[in-house]
């Protein structure tokens, strides 16, 4: 009898239990955008297997996992978690709806909140610069213990608008770049050439245009300035610094890469002959501001007009037949006084001075107190990204100047010139 009765309570103890909702296992896209001061996953996508109409930002967790053959499993850059901010009942592709089959949970970006980036800038050798890592997140809903861990979709905004399977082999130097059509019927378009930093070699573009925002030259912004404009990313294996000795060149030895580039941009043009080669413009940041100078010293006749940020190109090394070359091109420099790499007062001040006092009409220098949060939400002024980051405002299209009378922004004056 007792027996029976302890069944029976058992049986009973077990049918008031709780149930546990059955974990499942569910997709999800990323979307990761270019910030001013880097990629950041701005937002996730979850699909579900049936419709619903509600949703509860604070009912959702996201656990990030980095890893790479560059980064130690120990490394606290290695794990981290997304704030989600709010969140809503979307289609596939994040838009929202009264109704649907996904959810699209936005996470918190900033420059303090670098576990949002898939991309990490590596110091070490044979992992150096900016480099994908295996991107993983565990998105977990509190309320009912659903789970999502398989990304099945990446969405980079602006990005994909671009062709990244470009390569240009010329004698030993191969390049590969990444391409931008414009949206626009006229017969002849602009070129707007960028050539990236030291920290985005390597052979995936869509690092070029990510890492730091260079992709922005494809927004409706800048293309309606010039009225729709191809937009060609150069990426070197190495870096344009790279010179013929081996060693990194400011300006005191010809690089390996010059030769190679102009190469490229005459093999692009011709395969897109309805590019107005009277408007080709070029600009770049740091070693891509190097790379401007040398092309425009080496080539001054082939460009309308350039834009070189963050100067790497040493004043030392420039003779004076060199300053009266550039004196007499269009050049609008961008840098910051607290640049702590490309030395503002060994690069862009003297080589300004230098031709303006050659009699250059037309070259300009944006130079800046500091790098700062445009955004205005992260301290505005008083929030200063590295001082080497002067490419932000070119990117933004920030460095405004009265020229002949009218006010100008650089990608404006850019576009009124014309070799």
């Amino acid at each position: 009898m007792q027996t029976v009765q302890k069944l029976a309570l058992l049986f009973l103890s077990l049918a008031l239990t709780p149930t546990i909702a059955q974990k499942t296992e569910g997709n999800y896209t990323l979307v990761v955008e270019g910030f001013d001061w880097g990629p950041a996953t701005s937002k996730v996508i979850l699909h579900l297997s049936d419709t619903t109409s509600t949703v509860n930002s604070t009912d959702f967790e996201i656990k990030v996992t980095r890893t790479s053959d560059c980064l130690p499993a120990n490394s606290p850059r290695a794990n981290g978690v997304l704030e989600v901010v709010t969140a809503y009942v979307s289609d596939e592709k994040g838009n929202r709806l009264a109704n649907g089959k996904n959810i699209t949970l936005h996470t918190a970006v900033g420059p303090h909140l670098p576990i949002g980036s898939p991309i990490l800038y590596f110091f070490t050798e044979g992992c150096s610069g900016n480099q994908w890592t295996n991107y993983g997140l565990t998105i977990t809903n509190k309320d009912n213990n659903n789970v999502w861990n398989n990304e099945t979709e990446r969405i980079l905004p602006l990005v994909d608008e671009f062709d990244l399977t470009g390569k240009f082999q010329s004698n030993n130097v191969a390049l590969t770049y990444a391409a931008y059509t414009p949206k626009t019927n006229v017969d002849k378009k602009p070129l707007i050439i960028w050539l990236h930093g030291g920290g985005e070699g390597g052979t995936d573009p869509s690092i070029v245009l990510l890492a730091n925002r260079a992709a922005n030259y494809a927004s409706d912004e800048i293309q309606q300035i010039f009225g729709g404009a191809y937009v060609l990313a150069p990426q070197t294996p190495t870096r344009w610094m790279h010179g013929i000795s081996g060693e990194t060149t400011t300006g005191q030895e010809p690089d390996i890469y010059s030769e190679a580039l102009m190469a490229l941009f005459n093999d692009f043009i011709e395969k897109h002959p309805d590019i107005d080669t009277s408007r080709i413009y070029v600009g770049g940041c740091s070693n891509g501001g190097y790379m401007t100078q040398e092309l425009l010293l080496n080539y001054p006749d082939y460009f309308a007009a350039a834009y070189p940020s963050a100067l790497a190109f040493f004043n030392e090394h420039l003779s004076d037949s060199d300053i009266g070359t550039l004196a007499n091109q269009a050049i609008w420099y961008i840098h910051s006084k607290d640049d702590p790499i490309t030395k503002a007062a060994l690069t862009v001040i003297p080589t300004f001075d230098r031709l303006i006092d050659a009699g250059a009409e037309d070259v300009h220098l944006s130079l800046y107190d500091h790098v700062v949060d445009l955004y205005g939400v992260y301290g505005a002024e008083d929030f200063h990204l590295n001082g080497h980051f002067s490419w932000v405002y070119s990117h933004r299209n920030h460095p405004t100047k009265i020229i002949a009378g009218q006010e100008l922004t650089v990608m404006e004056w850019l576009a009124q010139h014309k070799k």
